[in-house]
């Protein structure tokens, strides 16, 4: 097995390997989405996510939850080949998928130090920023790169 595969995690390996960062004072920095078809503004958000703290988990919507949330033509990719790309990327540390239509549950169980999540949600809109806030950590905007968009991608593939 390719070794990046091993940053896929269940949610109990995910919660162990965060609190014991946690007890060395590393900080946990969490984001999370569907990524279905990964592009530059995927790859330069995670980026900047991993930048603001010392350990990068992505929680990734399963199969299930992307099609209740995007429709019933999506994913394009399998959660499978969804996270395996993201473990593959050198910046992000671990990866984990969740089967709810929000992260909530996810977040309140790791409590990481820093909530990401892109420009275009309002602070207020971040599911779990309030929990994260009350047991200390922070919510961080990453500004949103315009011209880098699944569902445009999937409209000029389906025009072609």
């Amino acid at each position: 097995m390719e070794t990046y595969r091993l940053k896929i995690k269940d949610l109990k390996g995910i919660k162990e390997e965060t609190d014991r960062l946690k007890s060395k004072g590393k900080k946990i920095v969490f984001t999370n989405g569907c990524f279905d078809i990964l592009h530059p503004g995927h790859t330069r958000y995670l980026y900047a996510a991993r930048r603001l703290g010392d350990y990068l988990v992505v929680a990734v919507n399963s199969d299930r939850s992307t099609r209740a949330i995007k429709g019933p033509s999506r994913p394009i990719n399998s959660q499978e080949a969804r996270t395996e790309l993201l473990a593959a990327l050198g910046f992000v540390d671990g990866v984990v998928i969740f089967d709810e239509e929000d992260p909530f549950k996810v977040i309140e169980l790791l409590m990481p130090n820093i909530l990401v999540k892109g420009g275009d949600w309002a602070e207020d809109e971040i599911i779990g920023s309030d929990v994260v806030k009350k047991g200390g950590g922070e919510v961080k905007r990453i500004p949103y790169i315009l011209g880098h968009a699944t569902t445009d991608i999937i409209k000029k593939i389906r025009a072609s």
